[in-house]
């Protein structure tokens, strides 16, 4: 089932999410509705609190940009081929690398896209969809990736990576979203 996704100025995007159990209701259908959701939404990556639910779970598919990547945007990203992968009550081990831009979007913050910056390398230790402990270190988009949905777990946004005046600059598209102001494909959820 797709599921809407949270809007900019809704408070779950704010929340520090909690780790969750086994026996979190109907989990199996929860990571199932998130991957029809994130697809249909054309995303790579969608975190809980982007479906109003404050939980440590998000889900990454980087295979998708990888794959479509042109031939000589390849060398970009040397040792990534991507990972679709589950990430659940995931932890930050440590980083490394430099700090590189990358032109990122997100599906709670609609038609706006920013350069942020972030490390190289993320290793990150969590369970998957079976409960099965993991600790992993990515590379290159998929790091990528997982720094932006693990900041949505954390309660943090892209956007709080910007510089005080590229901020100010978006002030009025982010009003905009906050308040409905904005016309997507995807079905929203609007804080009142």
């Amino acid at each position: 089932m797709i599921l809407p996704i949270v809007a900019y100025g809704h408070p779950v995007l704010r929340k520090m999410c909690e780790d969750i159990t086994p026996d979190y209701p109907e989990l199996d259908k929860l990571i199932a509705n998130m991957w029809e959701t994130m697809y249909a939404s054309s995303g790579v990556g969608l975190a809980a609190p982007q479906i109003n639910r404050p939980i440590r779970l998000f889900v990454i598919d980087s295979e998708q940009i990888i794959n479509n990547l042109e031939e000589d945007e390849k060398d970009e990203y040397p040792g990534d081929a991507g990972v679709k992968r589950v990430f659940i009550n995931a932890h930050i081990v440590g980083t490394s690398g430099e700090e590189w831009p990358y032109n990122e979007g997100c599906l709670s913050i609609p038609k706006v896209r920013e350069d942020v910056y972030r490390p190289e390398t993320v290793t990150i230790r969590y369970v998957d969809e079976h409960f099965q402990p993991h600790e992993d270190t990515f590379t290159g988009v998929t790091a990528r990736v997982i720094f932006h949905e693990y900041d949505h777990i954390d309660g943090k946004l892209f956007i709080d990576h910007l510089k005080p005046l590229k901020r100010r600059m978006i002030k009025s598209k982010l009003d905009d979203i906050s308040k409905g102001k904005i016309k997507v494909d995807y079905k929203m959820i609007f804080h009142k």
